[in-house]
């Protein structure tokens, strides 16, 4: 460590002098291969243990609940992000479903699995995908064949148009 300076830290008991001393008076070790590998496999172990990793999430399509949130539409809550308060969620729509003109208070992204949705005139179908930025405002969203969606984003939180 020669040549490297050494500070003290608020909590240390010794003084700058005392610590660069000691730093420069240590020989370097030159550890085995079996002796980095069990310090590494330890400093990894630890690593991962004070990770907080979340629990892998399943939802088979049998379970779940589908709960009315509006005439014509059901949703399945799938996952809540629990640092941006946006949900993964199914949205299914009865044909004849229409919502009014809207905006976006954040991101709202839109995956048609099944059937057909039309936002304005712009017709989704199933394998489309949309996406609908934050302050985006929406012309009024509607299917005649009703249509199964994938949702991540808000629910409840859209702005209604003033028009």
């Amino acid at each position: 460590m020669s040549g490297q300076e050494v500070k003290s830290t608020a909590d240390s008991v010794l003084d700058d002098d005392l610590l660069q001393l000691l730093a420069e008076s240590q020989a370097p070790v030159e550890l085995s291969s079996a002796e980095r590998g069990r310090i590494r496999t330890g400093l990894m172990a630890r690593i991962r243990a004070e990770r907080q990793v979340p629990d892998l999430v399943t939802i088979r399509a049998q379970e779940g609940d589908w709960t009315e949130v509006a005439p014509k539409a059901k949703i399945k809550v799938l996952f809540t992000d629990p640092q941006t308060g946006a949900l993964s969620y199914l949205l299914r729509l009865e044909p004849g479903f229409e919502y009014p003109p809207h905006g976006h208070p954040m991101d709202e992204e839109c995956l048609v699995l099944e059937g057909e949705f039309s936002i304005g005139d712009c017709k989704l179908r199933a394998g489309d995908y949309h996406l609908a930025p934050e302050g985006a405002r929406h012309e009024k969203a509607s299917t005649a064949t009703g249509a199964l969606l994938f949702i991540r984003g808000p629910l409840g939180e859209t702005t209604p148009d003033p028009s």
